[in-house]
């Protein structure tokens, strides 16, 4: 299993179809996607406002929009964490 955590916010239709690539992965049942609201906090805010959605990695690595479902999976094969 693999965590990962999309920077969102409210309203952002960007974040939805980011959250349908990942739910539609070939591996989605291997995935454990946390969705992170960034307006309740104003570090978020500052840090992601302008590049949400971002999608973050167990390495602390990111993808910035726009990246698509080959991105995703390119980054998790790359990644050290086990499935």
């Amino acid at each position: 299993m693999i965590t990962l955590q999309l920077f969102s916010t409210v309203g952002c239709h960007l974040c939805d179809m980011a959250i349908e690539q990942i739910k539609t992965l070939s591996i989605a049942d291997q995935v454990d996607l946390h969705i992170v609201e960034i307006g309740d906090d104003d570090v978020l805010v500052e840090q992601y406002g302008v590049r949400i959605p971002v999608l973050k990695f167990p390495d602390n690595s990111e993808l910035n929009w726009p990246f698509n479902q080959n991105d995703i999976l390119q980054k998790i094969a790359s990644n050290p964490v086990e499935l």
